[in-house]
């Protein structure tokens, strides 16, 4: 029986880890968590917050996810994303999902994000 989800994990280009631990990080507010030194030997970074895990995977054919996406709630969506304009991520909004707010990013290699926050 499922439970929850551990964690999503999106690819990443060969050499991108440095790039990616300045937006996870600085732009996005996660944290890096530490691989396996067997899976930390393949390259790729790791990031949490709140509960939430994304692992970026690099993969030498690399092409960025432009649909398929994680869903990410936030609190205070407006004033993330202000945070994420203001750190100089482009943040787009879209108001086709009824009850929510939601805006889509991307990471610096081109994987599509959605930050989302339920109204009312």
């Amino acid at each position: 029986m499922l439970i929850s989800v551990d964690h999503v994990q999106l690819a990443a280009p060969p050499g991108s880890e440095e790039v990616l631990r300045g937006f996870y990080e600085g732009v996005l507010g996660m944290r890096e968590i530490p691989k396996p030194p067997v899976l930390a030997a393949r390259g790729g970074c790791w990031f949490e917050a709140g509960g939430v895990q994304l692992h970026l995977g690099i993969e030498s054919d690399f092409r960025p996810a432009k649909k398929a996406h994680p869903g990410l709630r936030v609190r205070d969506i407006k004033a993330y994303a202000d945070r994420l304009t203001a750190r100089g991520a482009e943040v787009t909004w879209d108001d086709n999902l009824p009850g929510h707010l939601r805006f889509y990013a991307e990471d610096p290699v081109g994987n599509r994000l959605e930050f989302l926050e339920p109204q009312g």
